[in-house]
């Protein structure tokens, strides 16, 4: 008896949060661990379906860059990197929007939908969802010391986003999963890193949460120890100091920047643990590290 009890006190813990959150848009990334392993896919799939049963509106994007490396060397090819941002040629492009918008997204589509819910995948191009631009990356030569721009070919950044897609799908009770493919200003297909489509839809979308699902506890202080809450000021300074580096800086700057364009918070999650996005959303503690204007 007394274990019912502690699951009715769970359901009464997240009555609160439940009755704030009816009605709002939370923007998830999803990639990692969470992409990958099988028990972490399913829980994952039925927390999304959950917050929509309950009046929450996700909308899902997702990465997929083992999948394409993986793609590319199957194909005969070999990926190439700079700054940690895959150099794309019209041949890579292919690759990419295969793999993102044919294979990963309607996995993903298929596995909520298999847990009850009624998802339908879209890349940036559907609808006109993500205009583009090509991305320009410079980076100091060893032998003048000066600044020279670097061409990663069809990598772009978010130029604009119409939600009006979005918008009618939501209105339908349909859960978007959104692969990061944008059109250029001259139709070309361009690939974008998913942490910044996120944010960008995000903000886009007026967003109540955007939260990141990553293969790290969260933001870590110098003990080793997750920063549970961390305003927008200080997290930038961390990225200055060197405190947050690598694959961390993309996600943090995305979270500044879905702040800035008005969304109430951002979190960063440790998605190898089960079920986080419940954990995070639904309990006083949370899990992973919140960023805050």
């Amino acid at each position: 008896m007394q274990a019912l009890i502690e699951k009715a006190n769970t359901l009464i813990e997240a009555l609160p949060y439940i009755k704030n959150f009816f009605g709002k848009i939370f923007v998830i990334k999803y990639g990692g661990a969470a992409q990958v392993d099988a028990a972490l896919k399913d829980a994952f799939a039925q927390d999304i379906v959950l917050l929509n049963f309950i009046g929450i509106h996700p909308v899902v994007v997702h990465g997929g860059g083992p999948r394409i490396s993986e793609m590319m060397k199957k194909l005969g090819k070999e990926p190439s990197f700079v700054h940690g941002q895959r150099v794309t040629d019209a041949e890579t492009m292919d690759i990419v929007e295969m793999v993102l918008g044919g294979l990963i997204n309607k996995e993903i589509v298929a596995l909520i939908n298999s847990h009850g819910g009624m998802a339908v995948g879209l890349s940036g191009k559907d609808g006109s969802l993500i205009r583009a631009e090509k991305k320009v990356v410079k980076r100091r030569s060893p032998e003048t010391g000066e600044d020279e721009i670097i061409d990663l070919g069809l990598v772009g950044r978010v130029k604009e986003v119409d939600t009006t897609i979005l918008n009618n799908l939501q209105e339908k009770n349909f859960i978007t999963v959104v692969s990061p493919i944008g059109i250029g200003l001259h139709g070309e297909t361009l690939n974008i890193n998913a942490d910044y489509v996120a944010a960008a839809l995000a903000g886009a979308l007026k967003a109540e949460k955007l939260i990141l699902l990553t293969d790290v506890p969260g933001i870590l202080k110098k003990d080793g120890k997750v920063l549970s809450t961390l305003r927008g000021r200080k997290a930038g300074g961390m990225i200055e100091d060197g405190s947050v580096s690598g694959g961390m800086i993309p996600k943090v700057q995305a979270c500044l920047q879905a702040l800035k364009a008005g969304v109430g918070k951002t979190h960063i999650l440790d998605g190898r643990l089960s079920h986080c996005l419940l954990l995070e959303i639904f309990t006083k503690e949370g899990v992973g590290t919140e960023i805050t204007q």
